[in-house]
């Protein structure tokens, strides 16, 4: 193998990365660039050989315990090269002894387990049009005022606090975010964001399925007969239901895998992980 270089990315790198994703049909946020090097400064990576980029990928270290891998992508004329596994090997050297998860394509579920991942679950991508639906009154967009409560509620879904993501994700130009408050106490949480077709929401996460109806409801309201995208784990069942009543459906689906084991959290009240590249 001629010498490859391997080093993070710069910030404006991000965006060859994103454009990759494009190409490959991955649908990205049209923020997305900006958006995901606030999860990690330091956790995106190029290789690079002879100056020319090859392949890219991210390794997030959300905090001491866990991380997530993803936007890994290499160009396909150098694809078969072993380009890949240089980088995926320096991607989780940086993450260390962390509980690290991905969202692997199906078809390299068994590439993957050869590196120490283990599938635990499905993704699945579930799309319709929108449709202009009645909003609950206990929904409301997310203010700077809820946001401290939003991070709380957040954690018992996701394996990690992540503080300075969140903020910037809650308050992306290009997109929405509702929570439902109840009795004076948020009860879920959503965030759509525009791509370059449709919109994903994600997360979507809620105490119980009504609420989480409540939450895609108002996500829809203003963009009907617009493209709407949620990414479903398998994992709970009412969340699958959701998608059903909704008259979505699957057009991708992914393996969630770990490499030391299912994180503890409130599995039941993720109705919509928050992207595939971050978990």
């Amino acid at each position: 193998m001629p010498d490859l270089t391997i080093r993070t990315m710069q910030p404006e790198e991000l965006t060859i990365a994103i454009e990759w994703a494009r190409n490959e049909g991955w649908n990205p946020g049209l923020d997305d660039a900006k958006l995901f090097y606030n999860a990690d400064p330091f956790g995106f990576f190029v290789a690079e050989l002879e100056g020319e980029i090859v392949a890219v990928g991210s390794a997030v270290r959300y905090d001491a315990q866990f991380a997530f891998c993803g936007l890994y992508i290499v160009a396909p004329k150098h694809r078969g090269k072993g380009y890949g596994l240089a980088l995926t090997k320096h991607r989780l050297a940086y993450c260390g002894d962390r509980n690290i998860g991905i969202d692997g394509v199906l078809d390299n579920v068994e590439i993957y387990k050869r590196v120490g991942y283990r599938p635990y679950y499905q993704n699945k991508r579930f799309q319709k049009r929108a449709t202009a639906q009645t909003v609950s009154s206990k929904t409301h967009d997310i203010k700077q005022s809820h946001i401290a409560e939003i991070i709380d509620y957040d954690r018992q879904c996701f394996p990690a606090k992540r503080d300075t993501f969140l903020k910037g994700w809650l308050q992306q130009s290009q997109g929405k975010s509702v929570c439902v408050i109840e009795n004076g106490e948020v009860r879920g949480y959503a965030v759509r964001r525009q791509c370059v077709e449709g919109h994903k929401v994600g997360p979507l996460f809620a105490d119980t399925k009504e609420v989480a109806a409540q939450l895609f409801s108002a996500l829809q309201q203003d963009i009907a007969g617009e493209v709407i995208i949620l990414d479903v784990p398998e994992s709970n069942p009412f969340a699958v239901e959701l998608a059903l009543n909704e008259d979505m459906e699957v057009v991708f689906a992914t393996s969630r895998m770990y490499q030391r084991g299912l994180p503890d959290i409130a599995h039941h009240k993720v109705f919509g992980i928050t992207t595939f590249e971050l978990g």
